[in-house]
């Protein structure tokens, strides 16, 4: 008998994660052709004016934007490892609105809390991925203990060096991050948990 042959071929497996990270690829690329201005004006978000629609827009947009190629791939490397499984576990639609929600609540008070600072990347976004992907395993009436140790190491983290160290990271777009991703994780599983039971 022949051997059957099988053809490998390359799947759009995670439609949000691959259009999210292809989105934010070309916006690098714009700010290296415009010398910066693309990200200035749509995908940074700052103290600007409420009569400007632009302002409104970059709530959302700025974690589209990143300072640089080290801070691209950082933040790249997280969201394609991530998103995938929370995408197949959780559906499209639900991965969008964490991102949706995530940029919209750390672009809000950034503006609201942050005067003089610009805020720009996904990482926000990555660090509400990771405190998802840790309830994963999520029980009605418990709480898993990775869960606690997520929060533990990776916000502790960000606290610590929001005091003690400066540098350019937003901090606070982390945490508050991983909080959207606590609290939006939570009733994902409570809801997937209860839907389960209702078809058993």
């Amino acid at each position: 008998m022949e051997k059957e042959n099988r053809k490998f071929k390359i799947t759009f497996n995670s439609p949000v994660t691959l259009s999210f990270t292809a989105i934010c690829f070309v916006v690098m690329i714009l700010n290296y052709i415009t010398a910066g201005a693309s990200n200035r004006l749509f995908f940074i978000t700052y103290h600007s004016s409420l009569s400007s629609g632009f302002t409104y827009i970059r709530f959302f947009t700025h974690v589209l934007g990143h300072s640089g190629w080290q801070h691209f791939i950082g933040n790249m490397s997280y969201i394609l490892l991530l998103g995938p499984l929370l995408e197949e576990k959780h559906g499209s639609k639900k991965i969008v609105i964490v991102i949706c929600v995530t940029a919209f609540v750390t672009g809000i008070i950034n503006y609201i809390f942050f005067w003089k600072i610009a805020l720009c990347g996904a990482s926000g976004v990555v660090f509400a991925f990771i405190l998802l992907a840790s309830f994963t395993n999520f029980k009605e009436g418990e709480l898993p203990l990775t869960v606690i140790l997520v929060a533990v190491i990776f916000i502790g983290q960000q606290v610590y060096e929001g005091i003690f160290v400066q540098d350019n990271i937003s901090n606070m777009a982390h945490i508050i991050g991983g909080i959207v991703g606590t609290v939006i994780g939570y009733n994902l599983n409570k809801k997937d948990r209860q839907l389960d039971y209702n078809k058993s």
